[in-house]
């Protein structure tokens, strides 16, 4: 049976993404590491800080996995919810598992823990960093209702490989972040249209920002995550100096051919790319068509 990914929970994708019956859960509901601040606010607890990590076999092959509940707190990330992820991090870079799974539904830090939640971002990016760095490959799925914002989204970057349904969502700053900053002049959070074809999958895969687009199907991102596993396995491609100049490139290239456009419509229609443009269409579609949108250039193997 069709399982929807976005409105499962954290827990029914990481059973319905890896093995069956394969996930070993690391500090489990009944260790209670719950937040040591919500309580001081009224605020009700989870047991596991609304994040589960442990390990699980992705068609038989050892991996690690994180998954964020974006029924608590929107995913959002506090101090436990941040040490969680850092502690599977360094794991694997101690273990070196043939990838890190991570299964992103966030908002970003919580306020409640603002500080401490910040804190807990950065030290998780490092974590992520220095695995990557001795040669362990992350890959992040996202497609929760919540979408992957802030601080997570900076980290969700961070990876080998993204992986987006078009129901999911990737930015920094959420769309009631910017109109509250700037205004609803330059960000209006209520035209959902809008905030979907700026921040939702077929945007950021257009744009290189995640390298599979799926539909929104456990199954579907299951099969995503192996056949990426199989490419970075082929590739094994160095994380070093080159790499990131290359990215920077892309990135200042990307800026100078679209850093006036208001709209994503006026980049899709600039790089070429059709309105009808859909999941179909990504399966079988070069991107280096689209005038080189999504700035993947050579050396780099498939990673914008």
């Amino acid at each position: 049976m069709k399982l929807s990914y976005s409105e499962a929970t954290a827990r029914e994708r990481i059973r319905r993404v890896t093995d069956a019956d394969s996930f070993r859960e690391i500090l489990p509901p009944s260790d209670r590491m719950v937040s040591p601040h919500l309580a001081e606010l009224g605020v009700p607890a989870a047991m596991d800080d609304g994040v589960i990590i442990g390990s699980a076999l992705l068609n038989g092959k050892k991996i690690l996995v994180a998954a964020q509940e974006g029924g608590f707190l929107g995913g959002g990330v506090g101090e436990v919810h941040g040490a969680k992820l850092t502690g599977l991090f360094k794991l694997a870079d101690q273990l070196k598992p043939v990838c890190v799974l991570v299964l992103a539904e966030s908002g970003g830090v919580r306020l409640h823990e603002a500080n401490a939640g910040l804190i807990a971002v950065s030290e998780v990016m490092r974590a992520l960093l220095t695995a990557r760095g001795n040669g362990v490959p992350f890959i992040f799925l996202i497609g929760g209702s919540n979408g992957c914002f802030g601080g997570m989204g900076l980290v969700a970057r961070c990876a080998d490989r993204v992986i987006m349904s078009d129901i999911g969502r990737l930015a920094m700053s959420g769309p009631e972040v910017i109109e509250s900053s700037h205004g609803v002049e330059e960000f209006d959070s209520r035209d959902k249209a809008l905030v979907w074809r700026t921040t939702g999958g077929k945007h950021r895969f257009l744009m290189g920002d995640c390298d599979a687009l799926v539909e929104d199907e456990a199954a579907a991102f299951r099969q995503a995550s192996i056949h990426a596993v199989e490419e970075l396995e082929r590739e094994k491609q160095p994380f070093d100096l080159e790499f990131l100049e290359a990215e920077h490139a892309m990135l200042a290239e990307r800026l100078t051919r679209f850093g006036d456009a208001k709209d994503a419509r006026e980049i899709w229609s600039g790089a070429g790319v059709p309105d009808d443009f859909d999941i179909a269409s990504a399966e079988a579609v070069d991107l280096q068509q689209f005038a080189g949108i999504a700035g993947r250039m050579s050396g780099k193997g498939k990673k914008p």
